[in-house]
C-alpha cells in the first residue's frame, strides 16, 4: 500500500507525515492539529503533489511541547505567547530538549500502553530488541500486565530516534549508569547547598512575611532553573570534550 507521502522527504532527508500519520504519532486528533494550525501554534505543512500537506519531525516535537505546556495548566492563549518567544529556527531536536526541560518539573506523565499502542505512538514496529534498548534508556518499563508497558510519551519520541543509532545495548546501559551516578551526586550537592545556605537562614526569619513570600517564589522557580542550568552546563561540557576528542583523533 502506498501513501501520499511515499518518497517525500524533508530538507534533512527525513520522511514526511500526512496529517493522519502526524495525529497518530502525536496521540491527538486531526481536528486538533488543524485547530492548532489556525491558531498559529503549528507552522504550516509543506504542500506537495495533489495538494497534500507534508509534516516533519519539528511538527511532532512542537505538538509534544504544546501537550506538555497544557499539562502544566497553561491556556492556549498563554501557550501562544510562550511559543512566540522561542527562536523561529529551532530544530526538532531543540524542541525535544525544550519539552524535556518543561516536563522535568511536571508531575509524572508516564502512562501504561499495550504494545500495539506503543508501536502506533512510535510510528514503527518495535521488536523485542527495540523494547530492550528503550528499557535500557529508561523510556519504557514492563508492567505486571503482560504486553503492557509504562512509557513517557515525550521520552518515547527521543528513544525511537536513538534506536537507529549504532550503539551497543551494553554501551547504553553503561552510559545510563554514568549519568545516574553523576546526576544523583549533583542533586545531592545542590540540595545540601540549598539547605545550608538558603533554607537554614529562612527558618531563622519565618516571622518576616516578605521573606516567607520570597522563599515561596524561589521554591516554585528553583527546580526549572536548576534543571536548565544543568542541561546547559552539560551541553557545553560535552561539546568541549568532543572537540578535544576530535583534536586527538
Amino acid at each position: 500500500m502506498t501513501t501520499d507521502t511515499e518518497g517525500v522527504t524533508t530538507e534533512a532527508g527525513e520522511p514526511t507525515l500526512t496529517v493522519d500519520e502526524l495525529a497518530a504519532r502525536a496521540g491527538v486528533t486531526v481536528r486538533t492539529i488543524r485547530f492548532y494550525s489556525t491558531r498559529g501554534l503549528l507552522p504550516p505543512p509543506v504542500i506537495g503533489p495533489r495538494r497534500v500537506g507534508h509534516y516533519g519531525q519539528e511538527h511532532l516535537s512542537r505538538l509534544a511541547l504544546i501537550e506538555e505546556l497544557q499539562h502544566q495548566g497553561m491556556t492556549l492563549a498563554a501557550i501562544e505567547r510562550y511559543l512566540e518567544q522561542l527562536p523561529a529556527d529551532l530544530s526538532a531536536h531543540d524542541l525535544a530538549i525544550h519539552r524535556a526541560l518543561v516536563a522535568s518539573w511536571a508531575p509524572d506523565s508516564a502512562e501504561d500502553a499495550p504494545r500495539a499502542e506503543l508501536e502506533r505512538r512510535a510510528g514503527r514496529p518495535l521488536g523485542d530488541e527495540d523494547l530492550d534498548r528503550l528499557a535500557a534508556m529508561g523510556v519504557v518499563a514492563k508492567t505486571q500486565t503482560p504486553g503492557t508497558y509504562r512509557v513517557d510519551p515525550g521520552l518515547l519520541r527521543l528513544g525511537v530516534q536513538l534506536l537507529d543509532v549504532p550503539i551497543a545495548h551494553e554501551t547504553i546501559l553503561a552510559a545510563r549508569t554514568v549519568l545516574m551516578e553523576h546526576t544523583r551526586s549533583a542533586a545531592h550537592e545542590l540540595s545540601r547547598l540549598f539547605r545550608d545556605e538558603v533554607w537554614g537562614p529562612y527558618r531563622e526569619r519565618e516571622s518576616d512575611p516578605e521573606h516567607v513570600a520570597a522563599m515561596r517564589s524561589l521554591s516554585a522557580h528553583m527546580q526549572p532553573m536548576v534543571v536548565q542550568a544543568l542541561v546547559t552546563a552539560f551541553q557545553r561540557s560535552l561539546k568541549e570534550e568532543l572537540r578535544e576528542w576530535l583534536k586527538e583523533g
